[in-house]
Order: C-alpha cells, then sequence, then structure tokens
C-alpha cells in the first residue's frame, strides 16, 4: 500500500505523517502536546488530529476543555470511545455513562449521541465506516460540526 501523508497546513506547519500505510506509528504523547500547544486548542474550546484514515477507519484525537460538548448527532459506522485523559459524559437516547480515564465504549451506527467533558479531557474516536460505500470523512464532519459558545470561547473545529 501506498503511504498516504497529511502535507503541513496553515493549522499545522510540522504536519507532514504518515496517515494511511501498511504500517503507522502513532505517537499518542508526542500528538497531545502538539494540539495542546496550538492556536486552536487556546482560543477554542477544543482542538483534534486525525491520526489514522482509510476509507473504512479513521482515528482522531480529541482534546477538549472543561464543559465542551459534542452535540448530539449519530454517526453510520460503528465508534469507539477511548479516554486517554480526563473524564466524559456521553449520552444517547437511553443512556448516560461517565468514561474515566483508561476506560473504553464502543457504539452501533446510527445511535444518536453527545458528549460533554466534564474536565479537560483528551479522548480517541475511532470510526468506522457502516458500508464499503459510506464516505467516512462524513461521519466524522457529522459528529464535530455543530458550533456554539461554551465558557465564552467559540467553539470550532479542526480535523485533519
Amino acid at each position: 500500500m501506498e503511504e498516504i501523508l497529511i502535507k503541513a497546513t496553515k493549522m499545522r506547519p510540522r504536519s507532514a505523517r504518515a496517515i494511511d500505510a501498511s504500517l503507522v506509528t502513532i505517537d499518542i504523547p508526542s500528538f497531545i502536546k502538539q494540539i495542546k500547544s496550538e492556536k486552536s486548542w487556546k482560543k477554542n474550546d477544543r482542538n483534534s488530529m486525525t491520526v489514522f484514515k482509510t476509507t473504512d477507519l479513521r482515528i482522531v484525537l480529541i482534546a477538549l476543555h472543561k464543559n465542551a460538548e459534542i452535540v448530539k448527532h449519530a454517526s453510520k459506522g460503528l465508534i469507539s470511545v477511548q479516554v486517554l485523559k480526563g473524564e466524559l459524559k456521553f449520552k444517547t437516547n437511553d443512556q448516560c455513562v461517565k468514561l474515566k480515564k483508561a476506560q473504553l465504549l464502543t457504539l452501533k451506527g446510527g445511535i444518536p449521541h453527545s458528549i460533554q467533558a466534564n474536565k479537560m479531557t483528551i479522548f480517541l474516536l475511532t470510526i468506522t465506516a457502516a458500508t464499503a460505500d459510506d464516505n467516512i470523512e462524513n461521519h466524522i464532519d457529522d459528529a464535530l460540526i455543530e458550533q456554539h459558545s461554551v465558557n465564552g470561547k467559540k467553539v470550532t473545529r479542526e480535523t485533519v
């Protein structure tokens, strides 16, 4: 498989990194440090970075400030949320789950849900395509596109 690189952007001038190859090594501590040093983190209630991306799977590292919320949405594909630091509230229409560091949940596709950080939280979001015909990019965009204000900070998203 040909290696696919993310080229440097205005948001991430240091981001020439492989996100799709036969073997991809993901340095989570380094990426956490990077997204917490960027303007998006300092100006907004969140920042994120896609760390792996194929047509069938995407893994996104997401950092949320305390009380930041990803409003209710549904992804067509299966998702997993793994908390690396902090604590969040994960809500569906039927359940509300508190996830802490080192905990992981999975959710079948098509189920509306929201996420709120109880404190500053960093987590990995994994999204699978529901079928081979689905475009995985639409799933992550649907999940992070809502914009509003939290604690006086403008909510924006930055997904590479």
